[in-house]
């Protein structure tokens, strides 16, 4: 059986250019960039975890990190003001019939 997948929102304050850069491009492999610091990510349970366990190896106890899991719900009420594809939800799942 397939792993469940939720929508993630990361948001990260890194305060050194360097671990910045670093976090930004490995975060590019995993979702995708809403701002310079947030990202959505659609991501398993073990997905999220590697990926929390590989931005502490980056960051240090001075930056600060957010990882918001986000229902279905959630994602559908969220306002799409200044662009038709802010948040798409191309998702593919379980259909029940």
């Amino acid at each position: 059986m397939a792993e469940q997948k939720h929508w993630y929102l990361i948001c990260y304050d890194i305060r050194e250019p360097k671990r910045w850069r670093k976090a930004y491009k490995l975060l590019q492999g995993y979702g995708e960039t809403l701002q310079y610091s947030v990202f959505r990510c659609w991501l398993s349970q073990r997905q999220r975890e590697k990926l929390r366990w590989e931005l502490e190896k980056i960051l240090t106890q001075e930056d600060d990190l957010m990882l918001v899991g986000m229902c279905h719900r959630c994602v559908e009420r969220i306002p799409q003001y200044n662009r038709l594809s802010t948040w798409v939800q191309d998702v593919s799942g379980f259909r029940l019939l």
